[in-house]
């Protein structure tokens, strides 16, 4: 039940941001892919000097 409320929480204060800081919420979103991007290309870095 409580997991529930605290998806239903992120998401509200997802929207929230969304619709009262728009920029910043792109901006989060870009640097979040960016990160991920990030870690994939260390990765495969990694594996590429293992192999």
């Amino acid at each position: 039940m409580n997991k529930k409320w605290v998806k239903l929480s992120a998401l509200a204060f997802a929207a929230w941001y969304v619709i009262t800081r728009p920029v910043g919420a792109a901006d989060a979103v870009s640097s979040a892919a960016g990160g991920l991007g990030n870690a994939a290309e260390s990765v495969s870095t990694f594996f590429g000097a293992i192999l």
